[in-house]
């Protein structure tokens, strides 16, 4: 049994004001939803029970304590990672702790994904599973793990419903479309996206999702002469030539942090016809931005540059201080954060009781 609904303005305001005085300026307002500056992730880890318990533990204590974020992808360790979230958000909503229409559920598709644990012959499972079936054609598949093949995603979809539990997926990303250019052409790319934004314009039609973006790696940091390099411009105008001006295309997530300020700091995408950041783009086309790797998988909360201390004052970690920096950044909707335990989510929200940094104190942490 799926659960219907989906993050709507009325459920997340609700939401956002059961802890509006705890949490100062934690919420934002995007596409018409009120979001928390911090959200869970769920990548890391080995597709065990016990890991998955403990995500699963993590999801609820977030929602109890102010994060209404929840970030995953089909292939995250092979489905566990999904089903994990959806064990929560069925406990959260059967308890009373909260409802459907409070929480955002995110996940991705493209990659091509095991069912719950690694089969002994990959090659043998993927011809079974997904060539004799017709679900992808061979030329689809690109680096041996990749694919927009329409029917692949629409397969996935219903997929990665069933593993949440959820009727409707408030968004569903592409995942690093710019893994195709490493086979294919720009013209073949383009192609392709135009096929797999059908089939996404056609799952919103249908109530099976509510938006849909691209979550990158490297497709939105890197230069424009590199092959990897994917133009948030030129997405957009597919999605206008498929969708419409109504079209659907709302996020993009992209790796965002001290280490990693690409986003804001390298001019790696066009508009109107100059080289500017990409959440210069994004905040054109009013898209919601959420920066995964907030900590760069943990990195970060061992050990920052000693000036940071100053700059981001008020917090006791590293962790704390990392994620402060990308959830104050201007145009940052929601910093996705790996949080497997209800230590971590402890450590991290306990952010949110600060305010992000003013937009002055901001930019003195990059003058010289």
């Amino acid at each position: 049994m799926l659960i219907d609904g989906y993050a709507t303005l009325e459920g997340t305001t609700r939401y956002r004001l059961r802890s509006a005085d705890r949490l100062p300026a934690h919420f934002r307002q995007s596409r018409d939803l009120w979001i928390s500056s911090i959200g869970l992730g769920t990548y890391l880890g080995d597709p065990t029970e016990e890991v998955d318990k403990r995500y699963t533990e993590a999801a609820v204590f977030a929602a109890r304590t102010g994060i209404n974020v929840f970030d995953t992808a089909v292939n995250y360790r092979h489905m566990h990672s999904e089903r994990a979230l959806g064990r929560a958000v069925s406990e959260l909503i059967s308890s009373g702790m909260a409802r459907r229409d409070e929480i955002m559920l995110a996940t991705k598709g493209g990659f091509l994904s095991y069912d719950g644990e690694a089969p002994a012959d990959p090659s043998a499972y993927f011809q079974e599973k997904l060539i004799r079936t017709g679900l992808v054609q061979p030329e689809e598949i690109v680096a041996g793990c990749h694919t927009l093949a329409p029917r692949y995603l629409e397969n996935q979809i219903d997929v990665s419903r069933g593993n949440l539990g959820a009727r409707s997926i408030d968004i569903y990303y592409l995942h690093n479309p710019e893994t195709q250019l490493r086979e294919v052409s720009h013209d073949e790319f383009l192609r392709r996206l135009r096929g797999a934004i059908g089939v996404l314009e056609q799952a919103e039609a249908d109530g099976k999702i509510r938006l849909y973006g691209a979550a990158t790696w490297n497709g939105f940091r890197v230069k424009s002469d590199s092959n990897e390099a994917i133009s948030l411009e030129e997405i957009l105008n597919v999605a206008r030539e498929v969708g419409g001006q109504e079209h659907h295309f709302g996020a993009i997530q992209l790796p965002f942090n001290i280490a990693m300020p690409e986003a804001l700091a390298a001019s790696t995408q066009m508009s109107n016809g100059r080289p500017v950041p990409l959440l210069h783009v994004a905040r054109e086309h009013g898209l919601a931005v959420f920066s995964s790797a907030s900590l760069l998988q943990s990195h970060l909360a061992q050990g920052l540059p000693a000036g940071f201390q100053q700059w981001l004052p008020g917090l006791e970690t590293d962790a704390q201080r990392a994620i402060q920096f990308v959830r104050s950044t201007p145009g940052i909707t929601c910093a996705l954060v790996g949080m497997s335990s209800q230590r971590h989510v402890e450590e991290n929200i306990a952010t949110a009781t600060r305010p992000p940094l003013a937009l002055a104190e901001y930019r003195r942490m990059f003058q010289k």
